[in-house]
């Protein structure tokens, strides 16, 4: 799959080549092997149906929106004139000097200059946009579903007050603190929203904005909120503009508008030294701040900063915040409104039920049930616990130098099921190093190697075609240096590590470096892009027929294509057969061995054609172009960085398919995923040379890994793609950016969560589409760092596998204390049912709910932040949570197959139409009553949410009714030793009147007359007793939820120490309310309640660690068959530099 691309003219394909493929064997599309070699036996071809044929293409559909444009009349009314002035007026009128015809001898402003007028204009920054005020954002808090219901029944409860005050003294607090309750329910979860941001934004302070300036004719970094109006400033490719700027000096820059302008393509910009007429927006001379530099570089000079440029004057750019909820805040949203539906449900049924039956006429008895019910069902304090758990998360991941930019970055790390990654500088170091030098003969080292064969020759550079390929190396450059006034070994070197590391070999090989540049100074250029993978610049250089020479460099196959002959010798020699024999075998030495190979040419240009004076032209291709001699290959080194194998290997290990996409040879590409465990199996080609078979003979089944080249991408089809991404080991090679966003997409088309890392501005395409962009730091491109999710502050590959485990640990940690948080919804719920239908004397006031909620419980379920992974493979040997896998592949594209069928289509255009409103409503209406409907729900899955059956469960079914059964245990045993037996309890409370201050004396079964102050007694101690059941049964579940992998007992399960804390203040806080006699009028409690009633919960609770033992042995054996197998060949052992720097003499 990585040969050479076909003309797709000479080898087209039929309908039936279309709807036949072999039921095995898969030939991609132009992968140029010779359809004779294959043997016919294997082939096996048969007919696809045509619901296969749509079921293989379906869910590959990708809609695109145009991002918005800002309106037409806002960009032309800003105050920007410069770019009319001719460029010999600016110097003068901006009070700076800058050198347009050679742009590197700029002296730009000094350092006091620049510093004065800082402190005059203030700093280059932007005023942050308008967001929700603080009372904004509370009340939208307030607003949440749970807390209108509080204040609701707040209300009511005053109004029953209002009513009949003598019997409902009790709601004068009960509707106080109903609706406190809401308010504070609203501030905790308003703090941490707050938090959460103030901590987020601390991050980014992290990353400032620098750029490029001269100042006093040295070329440095600085912060950009430094720049001031006047600064000379360098713009490179992946480079976000700091300032407004006027270019004075480029080569073909292209900068993206679509921010401000709404345009898709990127546009061209340059020096205008007559001015520029018409509106600054359309100035092709400007460069505008924000804006991103996808092409070629630049010097400009800054005429305007801050809210002073042209995004700072048009307001609209600067409007609020989306507002946009994360995925787990969205789920959370979903589970508290169902609970609180289905809270709503039973108390409405269960208010009828006690009016018409037991409590007939006493509606207010009735309606504090109501009350009690909704407040036991939902758990308050759940979205402010998420949102701090998240934010404890992602501090904890920037100590660990992940940065992540928002706080869905941290969710969606537990569900990354697959990571696309570039290679240099992600992979590998992006220090490169010439290793290997081809002049067409035979092949030079360049250094001592561990990879080269002994009889390796050493690079000369008297050898032929050496100083060819030094030449190129030298002169097509587009590096910078910090400085120009020290020795060339101590210069700090701008430009990227392919270009760095050819200047460093050509300024080891010339004499003086910067002599040579000047001698032979550049006529014209043409820069590397992504696209056409080669750079050429002519320079003025003599030669027998003239006096300019045309160097390029790139993609070998890419210039080879564009050279007709070779360099043999000081002869020009036509290309034929055997020198391009010649050419793979060095080629293949060379990318075999995981080295960058760039294929150098150049051409002599004649005098009577190509003159001095001659014009040179891009956009018109008036250009050499064609008919190069190639001088040879160079090949780069860089090797991998280290902890990458252990990375991958560990991630692998994880169930996260990792794949490689990259720009470079295939064979590089190989040949690197081979020494970093990204590869480990065989490709078609590997297990062909082994065994001696045609590739054409090879099974699909017999291979695990596939290297796909860039030229393949664009027709592949549905099956193809699916065929690929089923592969364990997949590298994709010569890959453009628009190739790199296709992967993205096909990839979330089959369910994938998408992680894509990168450094280079060919990478943010997909770095903003995929589910999470991962950039790098310190080598990581402006434009880059713009479009990811997460920052790698030390550019070290490793911290992502910091990161999945922290994202996967704060799921685990989030179902924790979820679990927790409604296992006591159980023992709250039930005593108030046996309250309307046995009945007996409630066991749980409402108010005594709001303060286990809202109480000790709160406390407890945030200390789940701080908890460790259960063992050592508890998280990273356990597959995602939503994998993919063939099943759920085919799942999801039957669903967008009726999906696609539901569409009509326009029978003019022949594109499909989207159903009117009225229709989707009423299929959604008649969706019910369809058997589709229900197989689609209750369709088994591998997904685990964080909130799932097996959560509801234990919290519902098992804890919750052994905590249950405990508390009232407790509750009539209680009741018992204070003369009151179960049947006693029930005819007191269907008489009515009892266990109040002014209730008649109770006859119970001894013959005993109780009066009201005993009754008042007993009551209290019962709900105390209950209380208390609830606290300590929970005490020991916070540890009994913690048991999945081994028993709720050792050192991982207790080592949590703010658990312990949570415990403790709990327990405080619940034994001050219950003993503290003040407190009784309001939340009820006794202090004569003995201690030795808490052997009941506690003896409960050690049943619940006991169930929880249980629970592991049962789900032993089929969590160990969940757990990824280990990979056969996978290697360990800590990366290593593959090369030594010794030079060869």
């Amino acid at each position: 799959m990585d040969a050479q691309p076909s003309d797709p003219e000479k080898s087209p394909r039929s309908d039936m080549d279309i709807e036949t493929i072999p039921a095995r064997a898969v030939a991609f599309p132009g992968d140029g092997r010779d359809e004779k070699s294959r043997s016919t036996g294997v082939e096996m071809r048969r007919q696809m149906t045509q619901e296969e044929i749509q079921l293989a293409a379906a869910g590959y559909e990708h809609l695109t929106k145009d991002r918005p444009a800002v309106e037409d009349s806002k960009l032309g009314d800003v105050d920007i004139t410069e770019h009319s002035r001719p460029i010999q007026e600016i110097e003068s009128l901006l009070s700076t000097s800058f050198n347009w015809v050679d742009p590197a001898q700029s002296s730009g402003l000094t350092t006091v200059e620049a510093e004065e007028r800082l402190k005059r204009d203030g700093p280059n920054a932007l005023t942050p946009p308008k967001k929700k005020s603080a009372l904004q954002k509370y009340i939208d808090c307030l607003k949440s579903l749970f807390n209108i219901i509080l204040i609701i029944s707040g209300i009511l409860e005053y109004i029953l007050l209002g009513i009949d005050f003598h019997n409902n003294i009790q709601n004068t607090y009960l509707g106080g603190i109903l609706i406190a309750v809401a308010f504070l329910n609203a501030f905790i979860e308003f703090y941490q929203l707050q938090k959460s941001e103030a901590i987020l934004a601390s991050f980014l302070a992290m990353i400032p904005p620098s750029c490029r300036v001269l100042r006093d004719g040295t070329l440095s970094n600085i912060p950009a909120a430094g720049l001031v109006k006047g600064d000379v400033v360098l713009l490179r490719m992946g480079d976000k503009t700091p300032a407004d700027l006027l270019i004075f000096a480029s080569t073909d820059l292209k900068v993206d508008n679509s921010s401000l302008t709404g345009e898709s393509e990127p546009q061209e910009r340059g020096p205008n030294h007559k001015g520029s007429n018409g509106r600054p927006v359309e100035a092709d001379n400007l460069a505008f701040n924000s804006t991103l530099v996808v092409n070629g570089e630049a010097w400009g000079v800054v005429v305007r900063t801050g809210d002073r440029t042209l995004i700072g004057q048009i307001a609209q750019l600067t409007g609020g915040e989306t507002g946009n909820k994360s995925p787990l805040a969205v789920e959370i949203s979903r589970f508290v409104v169902l609970v609180s539906v289905i809270a709503i449900i039973f108390a409405i049924v269960f208010l009828v039920v006690g009016v018409t039956t037991v409590y007939k006429g006493k509606a207010t008895q009735t309606f504090t049930f109501a009350v009690s019910i909704l407040v036991a069902f939902v758990p308050e304090g759940l979205p402010s616990t998420v949102t701090l758990l998240l934010s404890i998360a992602a501090k904890r991941m920037a100590s660990q130098n992940v940065l992540v930019k928002d706080l869905q970055g941290v969710e969606t790390l537990d569900s990354l099921t697959l990571l696309a990654t570039d290679k240099t500088g992600t992979l590998t170091r992006n220090q490169m190093t010439v290793s290997n030098l081809w002049n067409n003969v035979g092949i030079f080292s360049a250094f001592q190697s561990n990879n080269d064969e002994q009889e390796t020759a050493t690079f000369s550079l008297d050898a032929s075609g050496m100083s060819e390929l030094v030449a190129t190396a030298a002169l097509n450059s587009r590096i910078k240096f910090d400085r120009t006034d020290v020795a060339f070994a101590q210069r700090d070197i701008m430009g990227d590590a392919t270009e760095t590391g050819l200047a460093r070999f050509a300024g080891r090989s010339l004499g003086d470096y910067d002599a040579y540049l000047r001698e032979f100074p550049k006529v014209f250029e043409v820069p590397f892009n992504s696209m056409n993978k080669w750079a050429l610049v002519i320079v003025n250089k003599p030669h027998n027929t003239g006096r300019l020479v045309s160097y390029i460099k790139g993609a070998p196959e890419r210039v080879l294509a564009k050279s007709t002959t070779y360099l043999r010798n000081g002869n020009i020699v036509p290309i034929d057969d055997a020198f391009k024999e010649s050419y793979e075998r060095a080629y293949n030495y060379m990318a075999s061995r995981g080295h960058r190979v760039i294929g150098c040419a150049q051409f002599l240009l004649p005098e009577d054609q190509y003159p001095t004076d001659y014009t040179f032209s891009k956009k018109d291709v008036n250009y050499p172009d064609s008919e190069y001699c190639f001088l040879g290959l160079i090949s780069l080194e860089d090797p991998p960085k280290h902890g990458v194998r252990e990375a991958i290997g560990t991630l692998r290990l994880a169930g996260i398919k990792v794949i490689m996409v990259t720009g470079d040879h295939p064979k590089t590409a190989e040949a690197i995923a081979r020494k970093i465990n990204l590869m480990i199996g065989d490709t078609k080609e590997t297990l062909s040379a082994k065994t001696e078979r045609s590739v054409r003979e090879i099974y699909e089944d017999e291979v695990s890994a596939v290297v796909i080249h860039g030229d393949d991408i664009d027709s592949l089809e549905g099956w193809q793609w699916d065929l690929i991404f089923s592969k364990e080991e997949v590298v994709f090679a010569r890959t453009s950016p628009q190739h790199k966003l296709e992967i993205v997409k096909r990839a979330q088309a089959l369910g994938h969560i998408v992680g894509v890392t990168g450094d280079g501005v060919n990478d943010s395409p997909a770095l903003k589409r995929a589910d999470l962009g991962i950039a790098m730091n310190v080598s990581g491109s402006d434009v880059s760092k713009e479009a990811a999710n997460m920052i790698l502050l030390d550019d070290n590959f490793a911290s992502t596998v910091k990161g999945v485990q922290e994202g996967r640990q704060i799921f685990v940690n989030l179902k924790r204390s979820i679990q927790y948080t409604i296992s006591h919804t159980t023992p709250e719920v039930i005593p108030q049912l046996l309250y309307v239908i046995v009945p007996v004397p409630l066991p749980l006031s409402a108010i005594l709910i709001l303060v286990i909620d809202l109480g000790f419980e709160l406390l407890v379920a945030l200390s789940f932040a701080w908890d460790k992974p259960e063992t050592e493979d508890s998280l990273m040997r356990m597959p995602p949570r939503k994998p993919v896998n063939e099943r759920s592949i085919m799942s999801r594209k039957r669903r967008a197959l009726r999906r696609s069928k539901t569409l009509g289509q326009d029978t003019e255009s022949q594109t499909d139409t989207q159903p009117s409103r009225l229709a989707l409503l009423v299929r959604k209406l008649k969706s019910p009553f369809t058997r589709q409907f229900w197989e689609d729900r209750f369709e088994t899955t591998e997904d685990e949410t964080l909130v799932d059956g097996k959560v509801l469960s234990y919290a519902y079914l098992e804890v919750g009714v052994i905590e249950t059964i405990g508390s009232l245990l407790a509750y009539f045993i209680v009741f018992h030793k204070k003369g009151f037996s179960p049947n006693d309890l029930r005819v007191a409370q269907k008489n009515g009147g009892y266990f109040t201050h002014h209730s008649p004396d109770f006859i119970n079964y001894k013959g005993q007359s109780l009066n009201a102050a005993q009754q008042v007694e007993a009551l209290a101690q019962a709900q105390s007793i209950v209380y208390l059941s609830i606290f300590f049964s929970q005490c020991f579940n916070v540890f009994a939820v913690k048991a999945r992998f081994r028993f709720p007992f050792g050192k991982n399960v207790v080592s949590n120490k703010y658990n312990f804390i949570g415990i403790f203040a709990g327990g405080a806080f619940v034994m001050f309310l219950i003993y503290t006699p003040p407190f009784h009028s309001v939340f009820g409690g006794s202090h004569k309640l003995l201690p030795l009633y808490w052997l009941i919960p506690i003896a409960f609770g050690c049943l619940t660690l006991a169930w929880a033992s249980i629970r592991v042995l049962l789900a032993r054996r089929s969590i160990e068959r969940t757990r990824v197998k280990d990979i056969r060949g996978l290697s360990m052992v800590p990366t290593m530099r593959t090369m030594s720097m010794r030079s060869r003499h």
